[in-house]
């Protein structure tokens, strides 16, 4: 796991595995998110982060996700619908002491239920953490 402030921010996109003209779609923003991992990814991909409503083939969503935003598991299999065979999901939750801080176990309870596998864990900014979820018959990247 990396540090907050081990790496700048405009290396968080890279960390991230985003790529210039990936598509990501972007689901729980709030007032709370990290901009600067938001605008790091739309640098990186040259264009806007897609929201909630969008209509297209997703290569990675992010997941703004917090205690008491609801079930984990139903918000994954939203997000897994426009989702590319390949596509990842990265859940973004607090860190530990942050306000909405959300425990690893309750991730690693849902994704198994809706076909996915937990491959990595990444600290994202100051505040928040990010786990990666692929679709579980995929092998790890």
């Amino acid at each position: 796991m990396v540090a907050a402030g081990d790496a700048d921010q405009s290396s968080v996109a890279e960390r991230l595995g985003i790529k210039p003209d990936m598509v990501v779609q972007e689901v729980g923003w709030d007032e709370d998110v990290d901009d600067a991992v938001r605008s790091a990814i739309e640098e990186r991909t040259g264009t806007d982060l897609l929201d909630e409503d969008a209509d297209e083939v997703i290569d990675v969503v992010l997941l703004w996700w917090r205690d008491g935003d609801g079930d984990l598991g139903d918000a994954l299999v939203d997000a897994r619908g426009p989702l590319d065979e390949n596509g990842v999901i990265w859940v973004l939750t607090p860190k530990t002491g942050q306000p909405g801080h959300v425990e690893p176990s309750e991730i690693a309870e849902a994704v198994p239920t809706v076909g996915l596998s937990q491959t990595s864990n990444l600290s994202v900014g100051e505040a928040w953490n990010a786990t990666r979820l692929v679709p579980r018959s995929k092998s790890r990247r």
